[in-house]
């Protein structure tokens, strides 16, 4: 009856100690977001570009500095609902010289 007692014990002692190293429910939750930010999409445009673009149409030309004084031509276009340039040459910014 002794041995009954000791199992029991383990096993209890077992099971709080396996589910005490499981992950609580908010933890699980939070997990999914916090992958997506860090390795998700790019950020959206740069604020340069939003702003060369205020008050203008879609495809209207531009002329603008990146936030390193570069200098930028592009296009205005809708990039993730926000009216932006895109520089000449692709989305990645001018082409190589």
């Amino acid at each position: 009856m002794a041995r009954h007692y000791a199992l029991l014990a383990f096993i209890l002692v077992a099971t709080v100690l396996f589910t005490s190293m499981l992950p609580h429910a908010g933890d699980v939750a939070a997990a999914p977001a916090a992958a997506s930010s860090a390795g998700g999409a790019p950020p959206g445009p740069p604020p340069e570009a939003i702003a060369a673009c205020k008050g203008k149409a879609e495809g209207a030309q531009v002329s603008f500095s990146g936030h390193h004084g570069e200098a930028f031509t592009g296009v205005c276009q809708l990039v993730n609902g926000v009216l932006a340039a895109r520089p000449a040459g692709g989305a990645g910014g001018p082409p190589p010289r």
